[in-house]
């Protein structure tokens, strides 16, 4: 027998994704990649673990890399910043398909939408693709709905586009940071859900392992 998927090497490691076994370079290679990973594979469980004890440094070219935050912005916006959160990770709770990557794009998006709206410049870039442009339009009614409800209070809490641009920055670094730039990477996603722990609306995804 060989390895279903390169049909070369011996098969080794079951795969839970394709309920089959498949040889370890395969794995390796095409986890997160090519093969949809459950959250619960041993084998992804083991890789992610090596790289939280590895952490990956970020380019110099790093979109948005160069955007002084204000030390006090996340601790002023709390509630802000876990709404964003929350809202990320119940979107991503009922697409199933979304991947760290359709996040980051939409929140970079969010971000440089954000910086023009604090110059007064009215100009908005979604994302192309169908998934992020989703997120980025759930996530732009969202703020204005929290906008419209700060009006209608008249809070004094409020907070202005600069305050949003720079927490959207925070989340597009810390979602660089935790995730692992594979293509089918959840590793933000699962962070932002495993903040609300008590959240019936971010229950666990399903079991996408196939039984032998």
């Amino acid at each position: 027998m060989f390895c279903p998927v390169c049909e070369k090497r011996k098969p080794a490691r079951f795969c839970p994704a394709k309920g089959e076994k498949i040889c370890a370079v395969c794995c390796g290679t095409g986890r997160e990649v090519t093969i949809d990973c459950p959250s619960n594979c041993s084998y992804l469980v083991a890789a992610h673990r090596y790289e939280d004890e590895h952490q990956r440094s970020l380019p110099a070219d790093t979109p948005l890399l160069d955007e002084k935050i204000p030390q006090d912005i996340v601790y002023n916006h709390q509630q802000l910043m876990a709404a964003l959160a929350f809202s990320i990770a119940k979107f991503c709770a009922v697409q199933r398909s979304a991947a760290d990557t359709d996040v980051l794009s939409a929140i970079r998006a969010l971000a440089q939408t954000y910086k023009t709206l604090s110059s007064g410049i009215i100009y908005e870039n979604p994302p192309d693709a169908p998934l992020p442009r989703e997120l980025y339009a759930a996530l732009t009614a969202f703020v204005a709905e929290v906008k419209k409800q700060q009006a209608e209070r008249a809070a004094s809490a409020t907070f202005k586009d600069l305050d949003l641009f720079y927490l959207w920055v925070f989340l597009y670094r810390m979602g660089l940071l935790r995730t692992n730039g594979r293509p089918r990477s959840r590793r933000f996603i699962e962070f932002l859900r495993s903040q609300f722990p008590q959240s019936p609306e971010l229950k666990r995804e399903e079991s996408r392992i196939i039984v032998p």
